[in-house]
C-alpha cells in the first residue's frame, strides 16, 4: 500500500498511473467549480486542454446542447457561456447540461493521468466523499496517488495544502511509511498551516491574485469543506457523478 503526491502533472510518465485511484486537485479553482456543477445537475464535464479544442469538442456533440466553460488567466474566454467559477455553477445555469470545460492547469492534469484505474477530481468541497473513496481503495492494499494541477507547469501552495490534508485524513499517523516524500512534505505544510482552509488557500499566491483580481468569493467558496459532497469520475473522458463507487 502506497500513497504518492505528485505536485505538477509534468513529472509522470503516462504508465505510471496505470491501476492506480487518481485524485487531482485544483482546488482554485477548476476542481472545485466541477463539483459544484454536478452537485447541481450538470450532466457531465468533458475537461480538455485547449480554447479552439473546447470550440470542436462542442461542436461534435451538439445534438446535447453543450455550454463552453472555462478561464485563461483567471478570466472567463471570450465567447463561453460560463468561466471559472464555482458560483456560477447553479442549478439554474447548468441543470440537465453538458459541458465542454477548459482552463489553464485543471482540465489539462485531468487528461494528462485519464489512463489511470480511476480518477476523480478533489477540492475541500468534495473532501469527505474522495476521502471516503480513497480509504476503501486504501484498506483494499491499492495504490492512491494524488496529482496537483500546480500552476503553469510549477507546484502551487493551495494544491500541495490540499493535498496533505487528504493524505492525512486517508492514511493517518500510522500510514507513514506507505508516504511518498512529497506526500510527507504536503504533511509538513499542513502541520505550519493549520486547519483553515481558507486562511490556507488566501496564504497561496493564488488565492491573493484571484481576491486581488475580484474573485475573493471563489476563493471563499473553495475553502468550504463538504460544500458540494459528490465524487465525480472521469470516464470515457466525460466526469459524471459516481455515487455506487464508495
Amino acid at each position: 500500500m502506497n500513497l504518492r503526491v505528485v505536485l505538477t502533472p509534468g513529472e509522470l510518465r503516462p504508465d505510471e498511473v496505470a491501476g492506480a485511484c487518481v485524485f487531482v486537485i485544483d482546488v482554485l479553482r477548476a476542481t472545485t467549480t466541477m463539483c459544484a456543477a454536478l452537485h447541481h445537475g450538470a450532466k457531465a464535464i468533458i475537461p480538455v486542454t485547449g480554447i479552439d479544442e473546447a470550440r470542436e469538442v462542442a461542436a461534435r456533440f451538439a445534438g446535447e446542447r453543450p455550454m463552453l466553460a472555462g478561464e485563461r488567466g483567471a478570466d472567463p474566454v471570450p465567447g463561453f457561456d460560463l468561466g471559472n467559477s464555482p458560483g456560477e455553477m447553479t442549478a439554474a445555469a447548468v441543470a440537465g447540461r453538458l459541458l465542454v470545460m477548459t482552463t489553464t492547469n485543471g482540465t489539462r492534469a485531468l487528461r494528462t493521468v485519464a489512463a489511470a484505474a480511476s480518477v476523480h477530481p478533489l477540492a475541500a468541497v468534495n473532501f469527505s466523499a474522495a476521502v471516503q473513496r480513497a480509504r476503501s481503495v486504501w484498506r483494499d492494499g491499492g495504490t492512491v496517488m494524488v496529482v496537483c494541477a500546480g500552476i503553469v507547469g510549477g507546484p502551487s501552495r493551495e494544491d500541495a495544502y490540499c493535498a496533505g490534508r487528504f493524505g492525512r485524513d486517508v492514511v493517518g499517523s500510522a500510514g507513514g511509511a506507505g508516504l511518498s516524500d512529497q506526500a510527507r512534505w504536503c504533511l509538513d505544510l499542513v502541520e505550519e498551516s493549520g486547519d483553515d482552509w481558507y486562511a490556507a488557500l488566501m496564504a497561496s499566491t493564488a488565492g491573493r491574485k484571484l481576491s486581488e483580481h475580484g474573485y475573493a468569493e471563489d476563493v471563499r467558496v473553495a475553502g468550504r469543506q463538504d460544500l458540494h459532497p459528490v465524487l465525480p469520475l472521469l470516464c470515457d473522458g466525460r466526469l459524471t457523478l459516481t455515487p455506487s463507487i464508495l
